[in-house]
């Protein structure tokens, strides 16, 4: 008995300090906690229904385009939804030159273009807004005013005067011509999200770097710059993605030898000039965009991340 009862006793006193804790605080046990309540069964059907509709009318080009490229020519027009008539043929087509068409080459200067364009885009733009973000001096509320104001700008306002400042400079058809106006659409982006998140971040990192004995530029490069990793990303993914669609200008300022896919695609031409090839569009219009929606499902989490966290949260 005096053996069962230091048993009881020790397991008594060896009892998990979680649950002791929640019975010193007068709190129920876990077994005991009663989960929430669900909301109404009502909201919920329509907040699902919203989001399907949402999914569908976001998706639904999307999936005609791939439908119509994989469909025979003939049928282009077809007002089935289901695909049928399978064929690859659209694909070659559009990746043909016998026509004339030089899409590979659109492609490519697609992606020099906006990789550059990117990447100058990041460049400025960390700086500037580090020290939007950071930096105390005169005019600080009138620069971050011309920054909106150039973003807010109308695109279409500029194909006339870049056209003429560009011809007189002898630049019509070159790549400075296209990557230069892209970065006035991707630079106030990049500014305002990397702002944004500079803001966020505790000023008590970089003054503990500065106490240590860093410099502020020491200070950047080694403590703000791996904070801002996420923001960077998402930053670079939405001004390629900006530069990749833009249309207007690089129809107005490239030849083709310099031509970007979205000007590539628009002047397709057939074996009939007076029908355009649809369905080589639409096949040339999924290989574009394909690649771009897949990088966004993969790396959507860093984008989500990049766009709503800050460095450290309280």
């Amino acid at each position: 008995m005096s053996d069962r009862a230091t048993d009881s006793a020790s397991s008594s006193s060896t009892a998990p300090a979680p649950a002791l804790a929640r019975a010193g605080a007068g709190l129920p046990d876990d077994d005991e906690v009663i989960r929430a309540p669900r909301g109404p069964l009502g909201p919920r059907i329509g907040t699902y229904i919203g989001a399907v509709l949402i999914l569908i009318w976001g998706l639904a080009p999307f999936y005609w385009m791939l439908v119509t490229s994989l469909r025979d020519n003939r049928l282009v027009f077809s007002s089935n939804p289901v695909p049928s008539n399978f064929t690859m043929e659209n694909f070659a087509e559009a990746l043909s030159r016998e026509q004339g068409n030089n899409f590979l080459g659109a492609i490519i200067n697609s992606v020099l273009i906006s990789s550059v364009t990117t990447a100058l885009a990041l460049l400025f733009g960390v700086f500037t807004a580090y020290a939007l973000a950071r930096v105390e001096f005169r005019g600080k509320f009138l620069v971050t005013g011309v920054i909106l104001a150039a973003s807010m700008f109308p695109g279409v306002a500029l194909v006339t005067p870049l056209f003429q400042l560009f011809t007189d400079i002898g630049w019509i058809g070159t790549y400075q011509a296209l990557i230069i106006p892209n970065i006035s659409f991707a630079l106030p982006l990049t500014i305002y999200t990397l702002t944004s998140f500079f803001n966020d971040l505790p000023w008590e990192l970089e003054e503990a770097a500065r106490v240590d004995g860093a410099t502020r530029g020491q200070a950047f490069v080694k403590i703000i710059l791996p904070l801002a990793a996420p923001a960077l990303f998402t930053t670079a993914i939405l001004a390629f993605i900006i530069t990749w669609n833009e249309f207007l200008l690089s129809q107005q300022l490239s030849t083709t030898g310099t031509e970007p896919v979205t000007v590539a695609i628009a002047r397709f031409s057939g074996i009939n000039p007076y029908t355009p090839p649809y369905a080589a569009i639409m096949a040339a219009g999924a290989l574009v965009t394909v690649p771009l929606v897949i990088m966004v499902l993969i790396f959507q989490r860093r984008i989500v991340s990049g766009l709503t966290s800050g460095g450290l949260k309280n």
